[in-house]
């Protein structure tokens, strides 16, 4: 239990720097410059007033300067991220596998927000998410063994970590290969963009850190979630379904780490 607390209070400082990638990768600004700042009158912000939670409850959810409201994103990133990091090194403690799945549900964070505020999936995330799960598979096998099946009827047999890495490499580029095929069927069937490339680079994302059934479920949950609360949505609101952008990379993302804490209750055999 001290270790899923100190990986609680990690998550929150790392859910603070999340809210700062939320907000400028999206705008194609750098976070290490200027220093965190109150987005509406520009003044800097104290170290004391940057505290994960506390800060935000103690202000009233308030700018201390201009007194105007801070979005509600910021505490409800600290906590999501707090609350996962607590959550998978309780379950797996600070091993290797548990640190993936903690680095795995802060990107998702990041995506999930950075997506339903500004439909923006920024490449930091989804690129730089691939590169780290390829780089996770051989340090962490992963249990999805489709890519030995796959391999098996060519005649081929994969083992270890040589496994593991073309499992996370299958996951990662032919799932989200033959979702850029749909998209760009759709597109030139509809004469309309139908699904974001950022889309697909997000599903190979997943499919980097938890192979292609991973992915696979990941894209079906997604899929029927905003289907069904995206069109709920549209619908009560009163917004025309046939011009209204759906944040379809916040689902996958929401989708992404349901999967994720489901594999801990039924882990691959």
């Amino acid at each position: 239990m001290i270790e899923a607390t100190v990986a609680l209070l990690f998550g929150l400082i790392i859910g603070s720097f999340l809210n700062v990638c939320v907000h400028r990768w999206p705008r194609g600004r750098s976070v290490v410059h200027p220093r965190s700042h109150c987005v509406r009158c520009r003044k800097m912000i104290p170290w004391y007033d940057n505290v994960p939670l506390l800060s935000y409850a103690i202000l009233g959810g308030k700018c201390r300067y201009c007194r105007r409201p801070v979005s509600l994103r910021y505490p409800a990133v600290e906590f999501l991220t707090g609350a996962l990091f607590f959550f998978f090194v309780l379950t797996y403690g600070w091993t290797l596998l548990g640190l993936k799945m903690c680095l795995f549900s802060a990107i998702l964070i990041g995506l999930l927000f950075s997506d339903l505020e500004k439909r923006i999936l920024p490449d930091e995330f989804t690129k730089g998410g691939i590169v780290l799960g390829l780089v996770y598979s051989l340090l962490v096998p992963l249990q999805d063994h489709t890519a030995q099946m796959i391999a098996g009827v060519f005649g081929y047999d994969l083992r270890g970590r040589l496994e593991s890495f073309v499992e996370s490499a299958l996951g990662a580029f032919l799932l989200a290969f033959l979702l850029w095929g749909v998209g760009w069927l759709y597109h030139k069937i509809r004469r309309r963009e139908g699904l974001g490339f950022g889309d697909v680079k997000l599903v190979g994302m997943v499919g980097a850190f938890l192979g292609l059934e991973g992915a696979l479920l990941t894209m079906v949950l997604g899929s029927i979630a905003g289907s069904v609360l995206g069109l709920a949505y549209v619908k009560l609101a009163g917004k025309d379904a046939g011009t209204y952008e759906l944040p379809f990379g916040t689902f996958l993302s929401a989708a992404g780490l349901a999967i994720a804490i489901i594999a801990v209750y039924n882990p691959p055999v």
